[in-house]
């Protein structure tokens, strides 16, 4: 007789995957429920069948990530479709800790195909073009402001966003974790 669940994706040892981790080795419980044993860390790695009609069929897609508009293969991973949006979702938030503001906003966007699942966007570095303006005409403040917003699009238009390495470390440990 079951009591409970193995997790909330795992409703019996069958459902497990190959690969999925039922409990965390870093982040163990720190007490048990009462009536409940200590839960132990493992990944069900499982049997394999022997006949090819026993293999169930999974839905695995490629979950791209999107930076400012272009697509970083390095950051690409291919996850089941119903952890997909979760998956994009931390990577998106993670991708937006560690990499540095630039001078334009810059877009992170988890794609699949062509299809955003989950966007976070990293804003601007504003200067302040109007210190030096004190009092006087409006229009000249208008102007500046104006100046300024052409130049963050044309930077935009040809600007790199450089991701450091430890946004590349951070995200593989972060897909262990999630996955």
């Amino acid at each position: 007789m079951t009591v409970g669940f193995l997790s909330a994706s795992i409703r019996s040892v069958a459902d497990a995957r190959v690969g999925d981790i039922i409990t965390h080795f870093n982040r163990k419980a720190e007490q048990s429920l009462p009536g409940y044993k200590e839960a132990t860390p493992m990944v069900f790695c499982g049997l394999f069948p022997v006949d090819a009609d026993q293999y169930t069929e999974s839905d695995l897609i490629k979950l791209d990530i999107v930076i400012n508009g272009d697509r970083v293969e390095p950051l690409a991973t291919i996850v089941h479709k119903d952890k997909a949006y979760s998956v994009g979702r931390a990577l998106t938030q993670k991708l937006k800790e560690l990499i540095p503001r630039q001078i334009f906003k810059v877009p992170i966007q988890a794609t699949i195909g062509s299809k955003v699942i989950a966007s976070e966007a990293i804003s601007a570095i504003r200067k302040d073009v109007l210190a030096k303006c004190y009092g006087g005409d409006i229009s000249r403040k208008k102007k500046l402001l104006k100046k300024q917003a052409e130049g963050k699009k044309r930077m935009k238009a040809i600007g790199k966003v450089d991701v450091p390495q430890e946004a590349f470390m951070a995200v593989l440990k972060l897909e262990k974790e999630v996955l």
